[in-house]
């Protein structure tokens, strides 16, 4: 009879929940870095005009200029009306007060700075739609070369820049 009340004391041991969290939080930043790592379509990089050079053998005669000019104007930005509020994705102290007061001394109206909780793969000028010649001429006012358009928790009638690293 001892022996049908006998168990053999063999079994699973099973993991305590701290490891199992620990293996699924791991397994999910794994799989947020997979996922967010490249180039996304809607990002954009931004090449000063001084610095793209036309071929030689495609400069226009003096008489042909004036026929492939385009017909409208390019669209005058004014820094002055448009918001601009800048992030500081870095571990480096004061960054953001630092790039939005470049950004005052050349007119644009900085209405706040903070910092950005996140994962950023690079600095980037984002813009609602509307704002999208502005974000352009921000991102080449302060030498960045990474735009996109604005996603949520991000404002709509403004400017964001969000920085990784300081300003070359």
């Amino acid at each position: 009879m001892s022996r049908l009340w006998m168990r053999d004391q063999r079994g699973i041991a099973l993991p305590s929940p701290v490891v199992l969290l620990s293996i699924v939080a791991v397994a999910m930043a794994l799989v947020a870095f997979v996922v967010t790592r490249g180039h996304d379509d809607s990002e954009q990089r931004i090449v000063p005009s001084a610095h793209v050079s036309a071929p030689a053998s495609s400069t226009p005669s003096p008489s042909s200029a004036a026929s492939t000019a385009p017909a409208t104007k390019a669209k005058t930005v004014k820094r002055g009306k448009v918001y601009v509020e800048v992030f500081n994705n870095s571990r480096v102290k004061g960054l953001a007060a630092t790039v939005s007061t470049k950004a005052t001394k050349v007119g644009w109206n900085v209405v706040g700075t903070d910092n950005w909780y996140g994962s950023i793969p690079a600095t980037t000028v984002y813009y609602p739609q509307r704002l999208k010649a502005a974000g352009k001429q921000l991102a080449l006012d302060l030498g960045i070369h990474r735009t996109a358009p604005a996603i949520d928790p991000m404002k709509m009638d403004r400017l964001t820049v969000i920085l990784t690293a300081p300003l070359g």
